[in-house]
């Protein structure tokens, strides 16, 4: 079949059906804005690439009394890589269209240098090709500043990265198209396409972990953020009596709240912390404690100034030993109606970051111009 490329109106058809199909014709016309004849034209090209799938006929369209046939995306068309890098691990998963773990390994580079991550990153795919269909793209999240567009590292303090092109050093590496993204950035796509950002126009996602992370979406769009930092709750002040942050500041969230600071105040490691906790130790549960109470008052100033219709907090702690005190501090801080916003808490899988990564290279393949082809 002869290549036909993707207009905006394809692919806003294309990215209703991908998160909140199967949908009807008159579904999709509703959510765009596009008209009849319109869906009609821009789902062409994509039925005939064979990204869409049409459904056997079932209920009838609202208002016409005609049985509709729904449009569904075809997960299996293709699939995407994707690797969380952390300070000597890589968690590297394959999904498909809809973001669907479908094999995943943990692997530990030679050394920390971009050198050797980017040459682990293509032993664990070549791992994971033995089993699984081949993938078409990859995307590589990192805690640090990225510049997404030239896929640089701008900064990645804790390894001493600066202005890495880790994009280029991957793609040489693999072979693969590369997109490179901030994780706690890369993890919020994955909820606004996948999960509890599904159908909202604004919502924040917070990490709770080895760092408190933010990331915003307003008007249907990730916030980048003028020098590609935005929605840093971490480092919003919360007790100017406390503890010195690794920013120059003094009681931030972070350096309340992140696992370190929590293990600091009760003379362990993370992991005793949490079972010295999970025990009933009084020490450790005020350490947890005056965490939850840090990332609640720091997630009300985000919601007084942004105003989102949810926040969505994860971490491996956040739903046994923070939740409540989370909630406690947000409740009274939060201003007037936006005191209404739902928290939702949950834990956050290792594999979820990775996901993250897999989840912007599809979002890519939806939001850019592109060439569709014959089905596959």
């Amino acid at each position: 079949m002869d290549s036909v490329t993707l207009t905006p109106a394809a692919s806003a058809v294309f990215a209703a059906v991908l998160t909140r199909g199967p949908l009807s014709r008159t579904e999709v016309s509703r959510m765009t804005g596009l008209s009849s004849a319109a869906v009609t034209k821009a789902v062409r090209p994509i039925l005939a690439a064979g990204y869409l799938d049409e459904l056997p006929v079932g209920r009838a369209v609202p208002g016409s009394g005609r049985p509709a046939a729904p449009l569904a995306v075809r997960a299996e068309r293709e699939f995407s890589a994707g690797v969380r890098v952390t300070a000597g691990e890589l968690v590297t998963v394959v999904t498909d269209l809809r973001a669907r773990v479908r094999g995943t390994r943990r692997v530990r580079p030679a050394g920390t240098g971009p050198a050797a991550v980017a040459a682990a990153i293509a032993e664990a795919l070549a791992a994971l090709r033995q089993t699984l269909p081949p993938v078409r793209r990859l995307g590589v999240a990192v805690p640090g500043e990225v510049d997404k567009a030239p896929g640089v590292v701008r900064r990645w303090p804790s390894q001493g990265w600066r202005d890495v092109p880790l994009a280029a050093l991957v793609r040489a590496a693999t072979g693969l198209p590369v997109t490179v993204e901030n994780d706690v950035k890369a993890l919020t796509v994955t909820e606004q396409w996948f999960g509890e950002g599904v159908g909202t126009r604004s919502f924040a996602l917070v990490t709770v972990g080895a760092r408190v992370g933010c990331g915003l979406v307003v008007n249907g769009a990730l916030v980048e953020g003028g020098y590609g930092v935005a929605g840093e709750i971490g480092h919003v002040p919360v007790d100017g009596a406390g503890p010195p942050c690794a920013c120059g500041g003094r009681g931030c969230v972070e350096a309340i709240a992140a696992e370190h600071a929590i293990a600091a105040r009760r003379g362990v490691d993370f992991p005793e912390a949490l079972a010295l906790a999970a025990e009933g130790d009084r020490a450790a549960r005020e350490a947890f404690a005056a965490a939850g109470r840090a990332v609640g008052r720091g997630i009300a100033a985000m919601v007084n100034m942004f105003g989102p219709e949810k926040v969505v907090v994860a971490g491996e702690a956040v739903p046994g030993l923070l939740a409540e005190h989370i909630r406690a501090a947000y409740g009274p801080q939060a201003f007037g109606a936006a005191g209404g916003c739902p928290l939702v808490t949950r834990p956050l899988p290792a594999h979820a970051w990775a996901r993250g990564a897999a989840a912007v290279t599809i979002t890519d393949l939806v939001n850019r111009p592109w060439t569709a082809r014959g089905r596959a």
